[in-house]
Parts: C-alpha cells; structure tokens; sequence
C-alpha cells in the first residue's frame, strides 16, 4: 500500500494517524497508543509490525486536536468518601492502562452545578467514555453526552437509567438473601438490618433479599427492627444504637455495608457488649479492611474491581470500533464467613 493512500507523504501532505496504523496492523487504537508511548505491554510480534508501519508512513506524535478523543475515561463518582470508591478505581484503572487510556477521577457530590462543572471539564478534553458510579444525571446532561457521542455506562443505577444505557451490578437481593439466611440459620429469629440510601436500586435490593428471607423461614417481618443508615460508619452506629434502645432487641444485626457494620460493632462495644457473643454482625462488600476488623466481619462480598473492569470494558467498546451492549449485568455475590457471626445468647 503506497504512503500516500494512508495520507502520510514526505511532500507535506497530511500525516497518517493512529487510527490509520491500527487498521493496517489489524489492532486496536489502544494497542498502537501504547507502542507510541512506549509501553512495555505489547507482544514482541505486534509491537515490531506496529513499529514498522509507524516508520513506514512517517508517524510523529502529535497533541490531540480539538474534536479528538483524547484517550480518556472519565470516571464519576456522587462522592469519594468511601473505601469501596477504591475498589472501583482500581478495577477501571487496570482495564484503562492495559488500554492505553488515561482515567480521570471526579466527584460530583449530587450538585447540580458540580455535574454542570463536570460536563464543560469533560467537553475539553474529549474523553473517550464515562463511567457513573451510583449517580444519576440530570436529563439534560445524559442528553449532551449522546450529542457529543460519549459512551455511557452505570455501576450501581441510583435510580433506572435510559434503555439505551449498560449498567453494571452486583446480584445485591441474592446477597442480602444469603446474609440474612446465613443468620436464620444460626438461630437468629430477631435480625435488625441497617438499610441503604432508598434512592438507590442496590440499597432496596439488599432489603428486598432481608425480607424475602426472612419470609421464606415463616418469620415475620417487623418493621422495627429496619433502620435508616446511608453506607456510612455513623449511620452504622445511629442505627445499632437505637436497635439496641428498642424493648426487646434483636440478637443480630445485618448492616447493609461494611461501612455501617463497622460503626454498629463500635456501638456495641461502647455498649460493653460483645461480637459475636453478644451479638452478630453482618456487612455487605468485603472491604481489605474488614478482614482485620475486631472480630474480623462475616459480610457478602461484592465484587467492586471486577464491576469497574467490566464497566471500563464496556465504555471502550466504541473507541476499539467493537459494538457497545446495552444490557444490565450482574455479578454474583458470595458469602463470606468470619467471626463476627454466632448463634444467639441462650438468654433469648
């Protein structure tokens, strides 16, 4: 194929383009993107033909002109105050890198003027995709991005997203099915449970799966023992204190983060109460931390980096010339068990 069919020439004609190269050596944009950059994840093979047509056609890296993706994703979180955040990060950072692409971190806090802020950020850098972890954009602003034909995709939908836009999630009904089975099957018949923001779908999953459970073994359901927390450790606390206020309070407790687990163990210790002897506590998403936590924590792990790899995954499908999916996945929870769960005191 002659230089100037690939629009590179030696007379000042125009120079050819990493798209342009990839599609000669059969790979992705990415791939030629970590050649130029010298990365050492390429294959010996790839790298050496990559190489020759760079030379070839007279390649010179070049800034990204205006209307150019600028290998990018964005990532966007309501906030980062949690360890799980992390997690994410981290899972959507290793697809990203293996890619070539750069990943840039925001938060948007629920603020309308925050996600407004967000959106000309974004126009100027032209990134490649968004990922949006447990928030919800304004119409408007879902709109600007189809114009702009940036890809979409949702970990963790804060409410239901447009047909048109894959989410990724975790089987959240089935774990919290498992946590609260797991404490039936122990003995308990009096579970508290420490809820979730109800604007989030994962949250109401998690007590759809407590009460589903609990119905399933023919024990009835008591509203008193439900509390309101937000994933946070001081709602975990808040919540484990005024279960344990209640007449007759229950022998377990199933907090629906680790987060909020952690602050209802602090709770019953202030109360000299014990874990699991006293009483057994169980959280959702198998932080590091929670390994190390006194007693380490039973809690349903989630799987956060792998939903982050799949999202990043799924947002680069368009920028690699492969057809995006629209559907909502979900991966699977497990139980984990540690020793912070027991059978009840034999004074209840």
């Amino acid at each position: 194929m002659a230089a100037d069919e690939a629009g590179a020439g030696a007379g000042g004609r125009s120079r050819v383009t990493i798209t342009d190269i990839a599609r000669r050596a059969g790979v992705s944009v990415p791939t030629v993107s970590r050649v130029v950059n010298g990365r050492s994840d390429v294959s010996p093979g790839t790298r050496a033909r990559v190489e020759d047509l760079l030379r070839r056609y007279g390649y010179r890296k070049r800034a990204v002109a205006p209307g150019r993706r600028a290998a990018l994703i964005d990532l966007v979180f309501n906030d980062l105050d949690s360890p799980w955040a992390v997690e994410i990060v981290r899972g959507v950072e290793e697809v990203a890198h293996a890619a070539g692409v750069g990943t840039v971190v925001s938060a948007i806090h629920g603020r309308s003027g925050d996600a407004r802020q967000w959106m000309r950020n974004l126009r100027a850098r032209a990134s490649d995709g968004v990922v949006l972890v447990t928030s919800a954009l304004e119409p408007v602003l879902h709109q600007e991005l189809r114009i702009l034909g940036v890809p979409l995709v949702v970990i963790d939908p804060a409410g239901s997203p447009a047909l048109d836009v894959p989410t990724v999630g975790a089987a959240n009904r089935a774990g919290g099915m498992a946590a609260t089975e797991h404490l039936l099957a122990l003995g308990h018949r009096r579970i508290g449970l420490i809820a979730g923001p109800p604007r989030l779908l994962c949250s109401r999953a998690r007590l759809d799966g407590y009460r589903a459970a609990l119905e399933g073994a023919d024990v009835t359901v008591d509203e008193s023992l439900i509390v309101p927390g937000d994933f946070h450790p001081e709602s975990g606390f808040a919540g484990c204190e005024a279960l344990l206020d209640l007449p007759e309070p229950p022998t377990a407790v199933f907090a629906t983060s680790d987060q909020m687990a952690l602050g209802a163990i602090e709770a019953l210790r202030r109360r000299g109460l014990r874990v699991p002897e006293d009483m057994s506590v169980v959280g959702f998403d198998d932080l590091p931390e929670v390994r190390w936590s006194a007693p380490p924590l039973t809690t349903v792990r989630q799987p956060l980096a792998d939903m982050g790899k799949l999202a990043a995954r799924t947002v680069l499908r368009p920028a690699q010339d492969e057809q995006s999916d629209t559907s909502r996945v979900e991966l699977g929870t497990e139980l984990v068990l540690r020793s912070s769960t027991a059978p009840p005191p034999k004074t209840h």
